[in-house]
């Protein structure tokens, strides 16, 4: 086994995203890593119950040993075995984001088994600061798709912030090679689609978080018809917008929180909407960008990729890789402007 990579938590955005990577390269490459000064950056520094979840998740499925895997821990030691398919659950306990602790561990299941995963993930599938399950349905596997990734995606119950509760289930395909993506710009779009949705709570909520997304877009000069939805469990709400984009659907979305105007929501959605159509060309949206460097630095051939945000979390994601992965990772731009990703 290749000698232990050092890794310092604190660097870059300072935040799970170093401990994610890490953990899903590690069982890739079959090298371990010791990272130190985990979440240093964060309020809440250490591991909390999602990122410790995804630790053990990565843990289990690659039958993996640890050291200071613990509630609170800021130093790691993790050291791969070897990746098996089956059958799992992991159920964070909170309402910790189910999307982070699948992005730890889709690309190995993917990629160092023959035989299909499914996997149950229970915990919050609507919360702050991380991707929501309509996210990953509509965009993130979309993008997955384009590089040979096949993941089937349900929602079987909605979880919000603080109550949690939600559960997803992936099947998760082999996959014997990724291939490369290049994408120099996405198509404009002169409409949007959506939904607004409520659960647990007074159906007015949902009727005013569209009618205000509505009213919004249509001053910015774009069409929107947004459907009203009510969900079992909760509390909670959402406001999902997706544009028509090529190659593949773009979803921006806004969450409801307790004292937080319906109108509030719906501002969130609409102008990460408005935000990135006036980057423009438009690129691959920020959220998809920093997820997609992982893969792409396993694809075969080189990919281009133009964003419409460089981010902290791009910027991070990239100096991990490289530690694991030798590939030329190479960007053009600054952070909180429009750029572009090359790997060679």
């Amino acid at each position: 086994m290749a000698g232990m990579i050092e890794l310092d938590g604190s660097v870059g955005e300072g935040g799970g995203q170093i401990l994610r990577s890490s953990l899903a390269l590690s069982l890739l490459t079959g090298r371990p890593f010791h990272l130190r000064n985990i979440r240093a950056r964060r309020p809440k520094p250490g591991l909390q119950p999602q990122h410790l979840m995804s630790v053990r998740a990565a843990a289990s499925i690659g039958q993996a040993k640890l050291r200071g895997a613990s509630l609170g821990s800021s130093d790691l030691s993790f050291e791969p075995g070897e990746v098996v398919a089956g059958k799992y659950t992991f159920a964070i306990g909170t309402a910790g984001a189910t999307g982070l602790v699948l992005h730890t561990i889709y690309l190995p299941l993917a990629l160092r088994t023959n035989a299909p995963s499914e996997v149950t993930l229970q915990g919050g599938t609507h919360v702050t600061t991380s991707p929501c399950f309509h996210f990953l349905e509509t965009t993130w596997r979309a993008y997955l798709e384009l590089l040979g990734l096949r993941i089937k995606l349900r929602l079987i119950r909605p979880g919000f912030y603080p109550r949690g509760g939600g559960v997803v289930h992936a099947v998760i395909q082999p996959c014997p090679r990724l291939t490369k993506l290049r994408i120099r710009e996405v198509s404009p779009v002169r409409t949007a689609t959506g939904f607004s949705a409520v659960a647990g709570l007074p159906e007015h909520i949902s009727q005013r978080q569209a009618r205000r997304a509505v009213n919004r877009l249509k001053q910015f000069g774009l069409n929107a018809v947004i459907r009203e939805e009510h969900w079992d469990g909760g509390p909670g709400s959402v406001l999902a917008l997706e544009l028509a984009t090529q190659p593949v659907p773009t979803l921006f979305f806004g969450l409801g929180a307790r004292g937080k105007p319906a109108e509030r929501v719906a501002d969130e959605a609409v102008d990460q909407v408005i935000a990135y159509l006036q980057s423009g060309p438009a690129g691959v949206d920020a959220h998809s960008a920093d997820q997609l460097v992982l893969p792409l630095a396993l694809a075969q051939g080189a990919s281009e990729v133009h964003v419409a945000e460089v981010t902290s979390h791009l910027l991070t994601n990239i100096e991990v890789v490289r530690r694991f992965v030798e590939r030329e990772i190479t960007f053009d731009g600054v952070e909180g402007q429009p750029g572009v990703l090359r790997i060679a």
